[in-house]
């Protein structure tokens, strides 16, 4: 007997010794051959005065699930736990063991292995699948870790990046990150400025003066939700933001122009197919060497073909070279050549004006953004990994599991801090 329940502890990795194995077999259980190991749970105490002057008082049995290499076969162990009334305490109780908590069937191990397969990109349903477990019990493992996300209100790191994603129904969530770590510091149900506002204002004024910069998109409200809450905060406009609105304002004004000329005009074919060649920079366009261009029936280098089109009309070609200078100027960091372009007079397309009339408004903010190196670079990265997330499991209607599963894949949680949380429960 005891070499067998030695032999057993051994195979399946447990340690406790109030634990005794005494035989096991396979059943088919549901179509699934199962192997079942027979055990008993004994109660060396009373809990409550730790007298072993007990009266045992029958048992309880319990189908422990445990963890599997095979997911065809799986593993329980029929648990019988003992039933003790104390003699000098008067006070029933039963016998209890870290290998599965009370009024639980699902053994601590399985939890542990469930947690650690969502932190990879994995659909819940694969994870059950694998384990033998529900969804619904997944998903309870899952709402488990919520207790472990809590913000010190007590300080706020220097550097923070806003943005926001696409998440539940399709509604967009905010999203606030540590600018050196990468981190996310807080994910918020809505991006409106109320909530934003109510959320940071839970943060001490020492706590929020610490914030010397906040980097961020054009957003039209998250300068002045930036400048409300952190005083002593510089507002940092990403470049590539700018970079963005730049090429797209571009981009639809050339739209506008082509559909005034005739689609057999070589105009209209200037200005529709090489339409890639506008959005690249000058400087790495093609100036030497000519390839044939079956549009237009001739030998032409890209440069030849741009420099022909923004012939095509003059508004064209100044929103072109005020689009060109002004990336030049962000890689190169020339804040004044970027002052010097938002108050340039030329004749450009209307969104490029619309465009420099943001800038305008985000003065500060576009200038702290071509000296500071910090970006929404970070912020990207992890939007895409949220995509990513929500991909794999088809979307998400819980917000809450959306929440805990992206701070899981981030390795909030440390695997010491799984493992004693679930004994410790």
């Amino acid at each position: 007997m005891s070499s067998l329940n030695d032999y057993i502890k051994f195979t399946l990795d447990i340690e406790d010794q109030n634990i005794i194995f005494s035989d096991y077999s396979n059943e088919n259980i549901n179509g699934k051959i199962c192997k079942i190991y027979l055990a008993e749970l004994i109660q060396p105490a009373s809990p409550y005065c730790r007298s072993t002057n007990l009266k045992h008082n029958g048992h309880y049995v319990s189908n422990v699930r445990f963890i599997t290499a095979d997911a065809s076969k799986p593993v329980t162990i029929r648990l019988r736990k003992q039933r003790v009334l104390c003699n000098d305490c008067l006070k029933r109780s039963m016998a209890q063991s870290n290998l599965v908590n009370k009024y639980c069937h699902i053994s601590n191990v399985s939890k542990l292995k469930v947690l650690s397969a969502l932190t990879e990109d994995r659909s819940m349903t694969s994870i059950a699948r694998e384990h033998n477990l529900s969804v619904n019990t997944v998903q309870r493992v899952l709402e488990s870790c919520s207790s472990k996300f809590y913000d010190d209100f007590d300080s706020l790191l220097e550097h923070l990046a806003f943005d926001e994603f696409k998440g539940v129904d399709k509604k967009l969530h905010f999203i606030c990150l540590d600018g050196d770590t990468h981190k996310v510091i807080q994910i918020l149900r809505t991006r409106f400025k109320p909530d934003i506002l109510r959320y940071f204002y839970k943060f001490t004024p020492k706590a929020r003066s610490m914030v010397k910069t906040v980097t961020m998109d054009l957003n039209c409200y998250y300068p002045l939700v930036a400048r409300e809450l952190f005083p002593n905060a510089q507002i940092v406009i990403d470049r590539f933001h700018m970079v963005q609105m730049l090429t797209r304002s571009f981009n639809i004004f050339r739209v506008q122009i082509m559909k005034q000329f005739n689609k057999q005009s070589r105009e209209y074919k200037l200005l529709k197919s090489p339409w890639k060649l506008y959005l690249m920079k000058y400087d790495k366009l093609n100036k030497t060497t000519p390839y044939y261009d079956w549009h237009f029936k001739d030998y032409l280098t890209q440069e030849h073909v741009v420099l022909d089109g923004l012939e095509c009309n003059k508004d064209l070609e100044n929103t072109y070279w005020i689009m060109q200078d002004f990336m030049t100027a962000i890689q190169n960091k020339d804040e004044k050549k970027v002052i010097h372009l938002l108050h340039s007079k030329q004749a450009v397309g209307k969104q490029m004006h619309q465009t420099l009339l943001t800038f305008k408004r985000n003065y500060s903010g576009v200038l702290n953004g071509i000296a500071s190196t910090y970006s929404n670079g970070c912020l990207e990265g992890v939007n895409r990994k949220i995509k990513q997330i929500e991909r794999t499991a088809y979307g998400y209607r819980n917000f809450k599991h959306l929440l805990i599963r992206i701070r899981l894949e981030e390795n909030i949680i440390k695997e010491k801090e799984s493992n004693s949380y679930f004994l410790a429960a």
